[in-house]
């Protein structure tokens, strides 16, 4: 499996990064793998990393508290909180660090996401926005491998629809 897979755009100007990359699995198991803390599970995180949740509100003014879990059971906690869900069609809201508490953390960005889910001939295109509040906070999410761990995580979820 390769990175390219996933296609990025870094807009500096206008502080965003658009992804977007298919799936050969209809929108409603790809949706399902989205929206679902057992699935979210198996693919969200690069491996040899796991996402483990703590908790998990699929509704709008829910949120989801996540970890993801170091080969070493070292974690680093973050939290997605839901403004607006279309079922099938787009997931929009909000992307941040926390602490295990679930604290905001205040040093590292956060960022605004709309996920749509197209149907094609071929399966699911998703296309995301991330917006960001400055270019410095953009910088330091591409720093941090954010294109190379989301695309290892859209690999694993390659094999989640799958069925592997």
């Amino acid at each position: 499996m390769t990175l390219e897979k996933t296609n990025y755009v870094v807009d500096k100007e206008n502080k965003t990064i658009n992804v977007t990359r298919e799936f050969n699995a209809p929108v409603s198991d790809v949706w399902n793998a989205w929206t679902t803390a057992a699935v979210l599970e198996k693919w969200w995180a690069p491996k040899p990393w796991k996402a483990e949740t703590k908790t998990m509100d699929f509704r709008e003014g829910g949120a989801w508290a996540y970890a993801m879990v170091g080969p070493n059971g070292e974690k680093h906690w973050a939290g997605f909180e839901f403004v607006r869900i279309d079922k099938d069609k787009t997931i929009e809201g909000r992307d941040f660090f926390t602490d295990a508490q679930g604290t905001k953390s205040k040093e590292l960005p956060n960022m605004h996401w709309v996920t749509q889910f197209i149907s094609t001939d071929k399966g699911t295109k998703l296309e995301i926005k991330l917006t960001f509040e400055s270019v410095k906070d953009l910088e330091t999410i591409v720093e941090m491998g954010f294109k190379e761990g989301f695309a290892m995580a859209h690999n694993n979820l390659d094999e989640v629809l799958a069925g592997k």
